[in-house]
């Protein structure tokens, strides 16, 4: 609203001054909100760097585990062996709340198994089928780990921005739009108060005058 469309009224004043004393009260909760959300946001950048640096060597670990077993089992070997594995990881998909912000909980289940449970025979494989077979759910495990965290980071990321958009509109359009309408209000009710008192002088003098 253009400060010339608003009412000179002592209600109008009374009124934003209400509105100021809410949105500077907003303010500072969001600008709270945005500094927690900063705090959280770069705590798990530091937990998805490690987790990222594992995950990598995870890889390097599996694709040299899986090339070792081709070369001694044989190709054909390895992936009968992968054939046979009949329990797949199930991935359940939860939520929990950073600051009002709803992020993924991904929890994996038969993700790491023993030997006895992959479903290949124990006579035909040797011990470099269990190392790929290892290896290769360490990294799912890794990957799990990794893709909760970066999309929590994403999340956050963008709850930040919206944040951040919010502050700054308050800050710099919303209160002092508000201000400079308390000002305008108080200076044109100063203005009419001083015409009121003109013109009842004036008829404080026309009546003593006529007297």
């Amino acid at each position: 609203m253009a400060v010339q469309d608003v009412k000179p009224t002592r209600s109008e004043l009374q009124d934003l001054q209400k509105r100021i004393k809410l949105s500077q009260n907003g303010y500072k909760l969001l600008k709270m909100k945005r500094d927690g959300l900063i705090l959280e946001f770069f705590k798990i950048l530091n937990q998805a760097r490690g987790v990222r640096e594992e995950l990598d060597a995870a890889y390097t670990n599996a694709v040299e585990k899986v090339n070792l077993a081709s070369a001694v089992d044989g190709s054909f070997t390895l992936k009968s062996a992968s054939f046979a594995v009949d329990a797949v990881p199930t991935i359940e998909l939860k939520s929990t709340n950073i600051m009002g912000v709803v992020v993924p909980k991904i929890e994996g289940s038969d993700v790491h198994k023993a030997i006895h449970q992959r479903g290949y025979g124990l006579v035909g494989t040797d011990s470099y089928i269990d190392d790929v077979a290892d290896a290769y759910e360490i990294l799912v495990e890794k990957i799990i780990v990794a893709a909760e965290l970066e999309t929590t980071m994403k999340r956050l990321l963008d709850d930040i921005e919206k944040t951040k958009r919010r502050v700054n509109a308050l800050e710099f359009k919303v209160i002092p739009e508000f201000q400079e309408q308390v000002k305008f209000i108080r200076l044109r009710l100063e203005e009419m108060e001083r015409e009121s008192m003109s013109s009842l002088k004036k008829i404080k003098k026309k009546k003593a005058a006529q007297a």
